[in-house]
C-alpha cells in the first residue's frame, strides 16, 4: 500500500522507529542533521522516547502524531527527534532522570523538550489530544513550549542550565558510591536489615507483592528478601515472598495458555494485566522462581519456570539462539485481544470441559474484563481437587488439555508485534534465568540453552 507520509526514520532498523516512519510527523533519528537544523533555524527540539511493545506509545502515536493538524504544528516550530529506549538507553536514562526530576514521575512515551544546544528544559509523558486524565492537551503543551521559548529564552537557558547541574550532581553521587575504597564493605548487616525493614513497610500482605495498583512484579526486590532471609530468617518476610508467588502465578498477569509473563497488571489483584510481555521481565522472574524453588521445592514453581522457558524458545529464541525483545501489548490494534476471551467463544472452544475452565479461570458470562474474560485463578489446584473430590494429578491433566484446547484455538489469531532486536544485556538475564532453572530443576536441555546463547557472543 501507496505510504501517504515518509520521514527520516524510513532507513533505521529499531521496529518502534519504523512504527513512526510515516507518521506526519518529521520525525529524525537521533544524530548530527537533527542538532544541526535545531541549531541553524533555533528551534527547541522535542525527543520521543518509547518502545515497540509500549501501549501508550501507540495511543499517543494514533491520537497526535498521525494527526496532520498536529503534525503540522509540530513541524513547524520544532525539531522532532524519536528514539527508541531500548536501542538508547543512555539517553532514556537522562532524560527519564530530568522528567523524574521536574514532575517526580516519569513513563513511555517519554516526551522532553530541549534547546537547540540539546539542554533539556521540560518534560512529560502522556498528553491526550484534549485536556483529560488531569493533563493538558498534547496541542496545549506545544503551543506553550513554544510560545516560552520564543518569548521568555532567558528563563528557558536558566531552566536548563539549572537541570544540568542537578543531573551532574545525581552522577557524581552515583560515582561516589560505586568507587569504593578496596577493604571497605559495601553494606553492613544492619543496612541489609534497615533495606527489609523499609520494603517491609510496602508489603500487600493480602494480595502479595509491594503496594496498591499499578502493581509490577518486584522480582529483584523478592529476590532479594529471599537471598536475605537465606542468612537471616524472618518468618514475615518468608511468608510473603512465597503469597507473592502464588498470587502472581495464578493472576492475570501468567499467561496461562502459553507461558510467560506480563509487565505489570493495572489492579492490586494481579488480574488485569498490561499485556506486553518482555524478555527482562521474564528472564527475572525466572530466575525468583527457580531460587524460590530451590528454597522450597513446589511443583507450581516448576511448572512456570518450564512454560515460561517454553514460551522464550517457542516465541523468542532464533536458530542461533538469541532472544527477541518484546511482544505488544496490541493486536489488531486492540488491547490484549490476542489473549482474552468471549463467554461464547470459550464455551465453543471447550465443549464439555467449560464447566471445569469456567470455575477454575473465573469466566463470566459478562466477562470478567471489558465483555471479554482473562483467565485468572483465585484458588490452587490442591484446594480445587479438594472441592471436586479428585486428585491433584488429575485436576492438572484436565487443565493441561483445556489449555491445550485453548492454545491450539490461540494460534490461529493474529499475535502481537513483536519487537525483534536481541539486546545483549536483556540475552545475559535471560541466559542467567537458564542457568538459574538448570540449577534448580537439573533439566540438560535448559544448560544447552544457556550455553548456545553465550556462543552467540
Amino acid at each position: 500500500m501507496q505510504q501517504q507520509y515518509s520521514n527520516h526514520l524510513i532507513h533505521e532498523s529499531s521496529p518502534y522507529l519504523l512504527q513512526h516512519a510515516h507518521n506526519p510527523v518529521e520525525w529524525f533519528p537521533w544524530g548530527e542533521l537533527a542538532f544541526e537544523k535545531a541549531r541553524k533555524e533555533d528551534k527547541p527540539i522535542l525527543i520521543s522516547i518509547g518502545y515497540a511493545a509500549c501501549h501508550w506509545c501507540h495511543v499517543m502515536e494514533h491520537e497526535s502524531f498521525e494527526n496532520v493538524a498536529t503534525a503540522g504544528f509540530m513541524n513547524t516550530y520544532f525539531v522532532n527527534i524519536k528514539v527508541d529506549r531500548e536501542e538508547r538507553p543512555d539517553l532514556d536514562h537522562i532524560y527519564m532522570n530530568t522528567c523524574q526530576l521536574l514532575t517526580g514521575a516519569g513513563g513511555w512515551p517519554l516526551n522532553v523538550f530541549l534547546t537547540p544546544e540539546l539542554l533539556p528544559f521540560s518534560a512529560g509523558t502522556y498528553f491526550p489530544p484534549k485536556p483529560g486524565y488531569g493533563k493538558p492537551s498534547w496541542l496545549d503543551v506545544l503551543m506553550y513550549m513554544k510560545n516560552v521559548f520564543t518569548n521568555e529564552r532567558d528563563k528557558v537557558e536558566q531552566q536548563a542550565q539549572s537541570i544540568r547541574e542537578h543531573l551532574f550532581k545525581m552522577d557524581q553521587s552515583f560515582i561516589e558510591k560505586i568507587n569504593i575504597p578496596e577493604g571497605i564493605a559495601l553494606f553492613t548487616k544492619e543496612e541489609l536489615i534497615t533495606t527489609v525493614t523499609q520494603l517491609k513497610k510496602q508489603f500487600d500482605t493480602e494480595d502479595g507483592g509491594f503496594g496498591s495498583a499499578p502493581k509490577f512484579p518486584g522480582s529483584m526486590s523478592l529476590l532479594f528478601l529471599l537471598r536475605v532471609n537465606f542468612f537471616h530468617k524472618d518468618e514475615a518476610v518468608q511468608q510473603h515472598i512465597h503469597l507473592s508467588l502464588n498470587k502472581m502465578m495464578f493472576g492475570g498477569i501468567y499467561d496461562h495458555i502459553g507461558g510467560g509473563f506480563a509487565r505489570y497488571t493495572v489492579d492490586k489483584k494481579w488480574m488485569i494485566p498490561h499485556f506486553e510481555k518482555m524478555l527482562y521481565d521474564n528472564a527475572l522472574l525466572i530466575c525468583l522462581y527457580a531460587e524460590a524453588y530451590r528454597e522450597q521445592p513446589n511443583n507450581n514453581y516448576k511448572r512456570v519456570i518450564e512454560n515460561t522457558l517454553a514460551f522464550v524458545e517457542r516465541e523468542w529464541m532464533t536458530a542461533e539462539g538469541g532472544f527477541y525483545a518484546s511482544y505488544d501489548a496490541d493486536s489488531e490494534g486492540v488491547e490484549g485481544k490476542f489473549y482474552t476471551f468471549t463467554y461464547n467463544e470459550l464455551q465453543s472452544i471447550l465443549k464439555g470441559n467449560f464447566a471445569l475452565a469456567e470455575k477454575v479461570y473465573q469466566i463470566k458470562e459478562d466477562g470478567n474484563w471489558e465483555h471479554t474474560n482473562i483467565l485468572f485463578r483465585n484458588k490452587t489446584n490442591d484446594e480445587h481437587a479438594e472441592e471436586m473430590g479428585i486428585s491433584v494429578a488429575e485436576l492438572n491433566k484436565e487443565l493441561d488439555a483445556i489449555n491445550k484446547q485453548l492454545f491450539d484455538y490461540r494460534e490461529n489469531r493474529i499475535k502481537p508485534g513483536l519487537d525483534n532486536k536481541i539486546i545483549l544485556s536483556w540475552n545475559a538475564l535471560m541466559c542467567s534465568g537458564y542457568v538459574q532453572a538448570y540449577k534448580a530443576l537439573g533439566n540438560e536441555h535448559y544448560k544447552s540453552i544457556a550455553i548456545k546463547n553465550l556462543n552467540l557472543c
